[in-house]
């Protein structure tokens, strides 16, 4: 991949070429929520731009609380993250704490 040509979007092949990193090691991150990327279906996409300030970022879980607030008025973020954590196999709340 030419630094030239890599695209906006990535898929998660070109995504593990750009950060120089195995494919599996892509998906294991973005799955569990460490890097920025999105499920389509059944296959991966990642903005180059979102990597970029990821890798830049001190603390990644800032990075993407600041890119979930831009989502506050969403009117699909409650059926969005439901989604998330259904395909997860993971409940929103954790049952173990208890108030």
């Amino acid at each position: 991949m030419n630094l030239a040509t890599i695209p906006d979007v990535l898929t998660l092949e070109e995504a593990a070429v750009y950060l120089r990193l195995p494919p599996e090691t892509i998906l294991r991150q973005a799955t569990q929520g460490n890097l920025p990327g999105r499920k389509v279906e059944d296959t991966w996409r990642f903005l180059k731009a979102a990597i970029d300030d990821w890798l830049r970022s001190h603390d990644s879980r800032t990075l993407l609380l600041q890119q979930a607030g831009a989502l506050a008025d969403d009117e699909f973020l409650a059926e969005m993250r439901a989604a998330i954590y259904q395909a997860r196999e993971r409940p929103e709340v954790d049952e173990d704490l208890s108030l």
